[in-house]
């Protein structure tokens, strides 16, 4: 395993992430355990959650699964930089939550960070991120309870998800007026085919020395080899890849992407992952495996190297926007 540091801190992580929102939904405990047994012993020391991952009926369950992993010993809690986050309601999905139990409130933020500590079973939250901009809260207020759990110990490094690039800066320019640490790192939707960080999250998280870290770096299937597997097994698209796949267009485009990949002889996941791997600010994309053999597959990226030709060529199939104010000006 490759390692890097976390943005401008002194935290060495490994350059995959490991998500775990399939944890519960889609994963039973006993093979989560594994999955996350596997994981560490290939040294992938960066785990991702969240207070509402689990959905429906069963929010918390997946930080619940982590924690009685962490349970079993081993050095399994202090081997892992944990990370979970904070602004969605614990309410069964449908339920209007009570007053003051999601978003960003301070009242919020240590009644959820209390949760979380419970359900990891330990004593602290390595990084804490805030899962949405609070557009009610100021960060006057949100800084003050970051504060004071970072000197209860209970938490180490804040960070950010989904942040527009103004709401980083706005975040960071604040955190230093009060003489703190402020946002280390920000987790956005990046990966070939979603391209619009680079016009001004990705330049504003490097900015302010913030590690970016890309969720759904396979674009919901559609970058993992999906018209080859049904032209090879039968296996249909679902979901988000079907619909994206239902434009000709869109379909052309990946189609072009697995046969650049084919004609190297490149796995399309892999080069996927791989890809980010390049991007100046990525500290590592989440991946997130049902199964042992997804998470192999996933290690394989971090060796993988691809060349300039193949570089060049996914530029062209997924050209990026560009920086701002380029993209959109001149």
């Amino acid at each position: 395993m490759e390692y890097t540091q976390l943005g401008r801190t002194g935290l060495k992580v490994s350059r995959l992430v490991l998500g775990t929102m399939n944890f519960g939904p889609q994963t039973d405990e006993a093979a989560s355990h594994a999955i996350m047994d596997a994981a560490l012993d290939a040294g992938l020391n960066f785990f991702d959650t969240a207070n509402v991952y689990g959905w429906g009926e069963n929010k918390g369950r997946t930080e619940k699964i982590i924690g009685s992993w962490f349970a079993q010993g081993g050095g399994r809690r202090e081997k892992v930089v944990i990370g979970t986050k904070v602004f969605g309601g614990m309410q069964p999905d449908g339920e209007q939550p009570w007053p003051n139990e999601d978003r960003l409130s301070a009242l919020s933020i240590r009644r959820a960070v209390e949760g979380s500590l419970k359900r990891l079973q330990t004593d602290h939250i390595d990084l804490y991120q805030f899962h949405h901009i609070d557009r009610r809260t100021p960060f006057e207020e949100i800084w003050q309870a970051i504060d004071v759990l970072v000197q209860q110990g209970k938490i180490l490094y804040a960070g950010s998800s989904n942040f527009p690039g103004y709401k980083i800066a706005q975040a960071n320019e604040l955190a230093a007026r009060r003489g703190t640490f402020g946002l280390v790192s920000e987790q956005c939707l990046y990966n070939l085919a979603e391209r619009r960080a680079e016009m001004e999250v990705i330049p504003a998280a490097r900015e302010y020395g913030l590690g970016v870290i890309p969720w759904s770096p396979l674009h919901g299937g559609l970058l993992g080899g999906v018209i080859k597997k049904e032209a090879r097994d039968g296996r249909r698209a679902s979901g988000r890849s079907a619909d994206a796949l239902a434009n000709t267009a869109v379909r052309a485009q990946v189609q072009a992407y697995e046969d650049l990949l084919d004609k190297h002889g490149l796995e399309p996941g892999e080069a996927a992952l791989a890809w980010l791997l390049t991007r100046p600010g990525v500290t590592g994309p989440i991946v997130g495996p049902r199964t042992a053999e997804q998470l192999e597959s996933a290690l394989r990226a971090v060796k993988l190297e691809l060349s300039e030709e193949v570089l060049t060529s996914l530029d062209e199939i997924f050209p990026g926007p560009g920086p701002s104010p380029e993209a959109f000006a001149w």
